[in-house]
């Protein structure tokens, strides 16, 4: 995910045909910076930290058979992935997380996002932290450390989900894989041990969490049937609603990424056999046709679609949102209302999947996007909670079948657990 404040730059749509060269040369060089940056707000997986522990620190690899599939980056690159390899009761259990980090709509985004680690393993970190989800310290993940834990890396820009008959002929030299990338790397795991997993989940952030839906019934159906699969989104619940302006910013930027990158091959059938592709990238259209059992992390007060989807930059001309989209805290009574209405809209959206016996949920108040991969959110003494739950205890209790989980935060400001993210 870009920073927040530059992420409408990125996807900007509108602009005169004068201005995209500048904006072009703009957008390349914004990324370029910041992708060597750590930014603690990324969706992306956490750089190398080296106060953790050595095992925390897993290396990178790059698909052994990625070529010959066709299966690249944007900029041609080889997609690749970080794994550590699971013990004990956890050697036949398998963690796969697929890394966000946002999208991009146009041949201009698409190229400024191929000078990046979101569309080049050129740039991609040769170690990342295993953090949260992905940790091996049973104190900090204590259903799942022992597991195989994977993270694939995102250098798409499609959700996993692109293919390459939308790729351009005129000279443009963008891959447009994703869907490829997905399918080499899942068989890259399965011929490395994964075909004899005994449990498995499928887990992403962000974009990633909007992937972990999209190819939930995939990954389910290329594992033993004897198998106990899940899929965990978090962060990845994105609405189809109108920003404070009245325009549909998130259904139209969704349109142009299906157009650009011919996702809809990847999407459902039958959700796309019934309304306009695009469409059918929203988790409320398509969610109740996943036979998998599927789990919701998500914070009704979700930033990233705060700043992005409800208040981008382009709906606030006269900068009256500018303190409240950075910090909640700073957010006036009118403001407040809105942001209470689009907590309104998450629950209108998953109230059906709210009957679904088979799925879970972990739906806080808090300030925040993914909360998965750090282990200050994830489990940790000062983690948010639900009726004194984790969200690791609660993706435990719901994936081991110990008690239905369907847990939904009062409104803000009730829960002083929360870890609300100040952007100013």
């Amino acid at each position: 995910m870009a920073i927040p404040r530059f992420s409408s730059l990125l996807r900007c749509r509108k602009w005169a045909k004068s201005d995209w060269l500048v904006a072009s040369i703009g957008c390349v060089l914004i990324v370029f910076f910041l992708s060597f940056f750590f930014d603690p707000t990324s969706d992306s997986i956490p750089s190398v930290d080296r106060s953790l522990p050595i095992s925390d620190l897993v290396k990178l690899q790059l698909s052994s058979i990625a070529k010959e599939r066709g299966a690249f980056c944007l900029d041609g690159s080889l997609p690749g992935y970080h794994i550590h390899e699971g013990s004990g009761s956890g050697s036949k259990s398998w963690l796969v997380h697929l890394e966000g980090g946002g999208w991009c709509n146009t041949i201009a985004s698409c190229s400024a996002r191929a000078m990046t680690k979101l569309g080049s393993s050129n740039y991609f970190e040769q170690e990342v932290a295993f953090q949260g989800v992905l940790s091996s310290d049973p104190s900090q993940n204590p259903e799942f450390f022992n597991w195989n834990k994977v993270a694939i890396r995102y250098c798409d820009g499609a959700s996993f989900a692109g293919h390459p008959e939308a790729e351009f002929k005129n000279g443009t030299r963008l891959f447009f894989r994703g869907q490829l990338i997905w399918e080499a790397i899942i068989d890259e795991l399965l011929s490395m041990g994964m075909s004899n997993a005994e449990r498995a989940i499928l887990t992403g952030c962000s974009a990633g969490g909007l992937a972990s839906l999209i190819h939930c019934d995939y990954f389910r159906d290329h594992l033993p049937k004897s198998a106990a699969v899940k899929c965990v989104s978090d962060g990845g619940f994105f609405l189809n609603v109108l920003n404070v302006l009245g325009n549909p910013t998130m259904r139209s930027f969704y349109h142009d990424v299906v157009n650009l990158q011919g996702v809809g091959k990847s999407l459902d059938q039958k959700c796309v056999a019934k309304i306009e592709p695009s469409k059918c990238m929203f988790p409320h259209e398509f969610l109740k046709y996943i036979k998998t059992p599927v789990f919701l992390v998500n914070p009704a007060y979700d930033f990233w679609q705060i700043q992005n989807v409800l208040v981008p930059p382009s709906a606030d001309p006269d900068k009256t949102w500018a303190k409240c989209r950075l910090n909640i805290k700073e957010c006036d009574a009118a403001q407040m209302k809105v942001l209470h209405g689009f907590r309104s809209s998450l629950m209108d959206a998953i109230g059906e999947f709210h009957q679904n016996k088979d799925g879970g949920m972990f739906i806080d108040s808090c300030f925040a996007h993914c909360q998965t991969v750090m282990s200050v959110t994830w489990h940790s003494p000062t983690s948010p909670r639900i009726e004194n739950k984790t969200i690791a205890e609660s993706v435990g209790d719901w994936y081991f079948n110990r008690k239905p989980v369907k847990l939904i935060d009062c409104p803000y400001p009730c829960n002083p657990s929360c870890y609300n993210l100040n952007f100013t």
